[in-house]
């Protein structure tokens, strides 16, 4: 019986797995978006959202706080005739301070776009994951496939060396080595399931959905560091965030200047009609921007934490993107060295095989060419997912979503 090496083309194409149910086809970016609504990133970018707008609807009134009712009733006063009362009913409308309304709306308008830039970060930050659990998956996958076809071959060949030992060709002792190579390969092809299974349940557990397909692309063009870069949108929003808080700073004060109106009803006393009269009142609390100056000196600080967070930002993002640049270099150089190698050791199991089956080659020397194919094959398909990944990981240092 006759052993099947793979052509090294079919090596190449050792990737193509058959559909089915659980190899459906499904996109990154629907895996993203299924990964995101399992998140809890997702529910905390809903709840800034809701801040955000709750704080706008508070900026287009035209008072700073809610305003108060107040009552007051006094009997008797000093002086007058029995009998007097007094009664006042009031309302106090709390007001903006010079340029406050307008830099309240700059602020919560920057802290909308911070949350809008948080929620991007955090879905390429999710991205990420999602790529490297890809990478992982494939890897196990590639693994059992080459296992299960070791366990094939190996199994061909414990049949034909079986078959010669009974001929009277082979010994005893050729058998119990081709019949252990099997029960070796079939255990390995055991722990490789259970790998698989390990990364097949992470991925569900992150997406709630099947396994990708393995899709060959190329490199992305762009070799700099973009500007759109969601991490550097993210720092620079949180530094004009801070930059207006501290503009807001400078024109709030601790109180809000009031404004009350009210009506006042007098009655003298000893059958005397009732004196009615309208108050106005201006209340403008004065020397507060003394104790503003905590306020302005904690807002200016932020600001400069900001300011100094965006560059390292940038200075981080554009080391990775070097690394991964770099990474992607040397992994495709591997990626020719383990091919060229692959190659060769295919064609070498596969004239052993005919020299073996010629009763020219000895076992081991047979057991140990089908071992080595093995392994190349296994490198070469682990380096094919392993350039991808490296692809995947300079889409991702450059902020590209899918």
């Amino acid at each position: 019986m006759a052993l099947i090496f793979p052509t090294f083309g079919q090596a190449q194409n050792i990737l193509q797995v058959e559909p089915s149910a659980s190899n459906v086809s499904v996109t990154l970016n629907q895996a993203l978006e299924a990964a995101w609504q399992r998140s809890l990133e997702a529910s905390e970018s809903r709840g800034r959202l809701a801040v955000v707008q709750a704080d706008q609807a508070v900026n287009q009134n035209w008072l700073a706080a809610a305003p108060a009712f107040s009552m007051a009733q006094r009997d008797g006063k000093a002086g007058a005739p029995s009998g007097s009362r007094e009664t006042e009913l009031g309302l106090s409308f709390p007001l903006w301070w010079p340029g406050q309304r307008a830099a309240t709306g700059q602020a919560t308008q920057s802290q909308l776009g911070l949350s809008l830039a948080t929620e991007q970060a955090e879905r390429l930050r999710l991205a990420g994951r999602l790529r490297e659990a890809i990478g992982a998956l494939h890897l196990a996958e590639a693994e059992l496939q080459q296992v299960e076809r070791q366990v094939q071959d190996l199994g061909q060949l414990t049949q034909d060396v079986e078959r010669r030992v009974r001929a009277g060709d082979l010994a005893p002792a050729d058998a119990m080595a081709a019949r252990s190579e099997l029960l070796g390969a079939q255990a390995q092809a055991i722990s490789a399931r259970q790998a698989l299974a390990f990364q097949q349940s992470h991925w569900h557990l992150l997406t709630g959905l099947p396994s990708l397909k393995l899709q060959t692309r190329a490199a992305p063009a762009l070799a700099q560091l973009p500007d759109a870069h969601p991490e550097l949108v993210l720092a620079n929003s949180a530094l004009d965030l801070g930059q207006r808080r501290a503009d807001l700073a400078r024109v709030q004060r601790s109180d809000s200047p009031e404004l009350s109106l009210g009506m006042r009803q007098e009655r003298p006393g000893q059958g005397a009609g009732l004196q009615s009269s309208v108050v106005v009142a201006l209340r403008v609390p004065v020397g507060g921007q003394v104790y503003q100056q905590p306020r302005i000196a904690a807002a200016l600080g932020e600001r400069d934490i900001a300011q100094t967070q965006a560059l390292r930002t940038r200075q981080r993002l554009a080391a990775e993107l070097t690394l991964a640049q770099s990474q992607l270099s040397l992994s495709q150089a591997q990626l020719q060295a383990e091919r060229e190698r692959a190659q060769l050791l295919t064609e070498r199991a596969r004239l052993i095989d005919k020299s073996f089956r010629a009763g020219e080659s000895a076992l081991p020397d047979m057991l140990r060419a089908m071992s080595a194919a093995a392994s190349a094959e296994s490198a070469f398909a682990r380096q094919q997912i392993n350039h991808q990944t490296a692809i995947a990981r300079i889409e991702q240092a450059l902020g590209l979503l899918p």
